[in-house]
């Protein structure tokens, strides 16, 4: 991992086409602006491992071609 250290207004550049700005500092809070293409997904740590969570559920919960044969048959069963 690389740790730097940057003071309000100076910015990190990952790659070619991502800024990072450091925007604010109050207490043990920063406030940062992200400048990348629309193209490229940019999460909060938490909101990213609560939709890769989601989408492993998803997955999981997927029925089984015998489950949807008997569910299109009228049989009574859980998927």
């Amino acid at each position: 991992m690389l740790v730097l250290t940057r003071r309000v207004g100076e910015t990190i550049l990952i790659g070619d086409n991502i800024k990072l700005v450091v925007l604010e500092t109050k207490g043990e809070q920063i406030r940062l602006g992200i400048d990348a293409p629309r193209s490229i997904s940019v999460h909060r740590g938490e909101v990213y491992e609560a939709i890769q969570r989601s989408n492993r559920e998803a997955i999981t919960s997927i029925p089984t071609p015998q489950a949807l044969g008997d569910l299109l048959a009228g049989k009574k069963k859980e998927l």
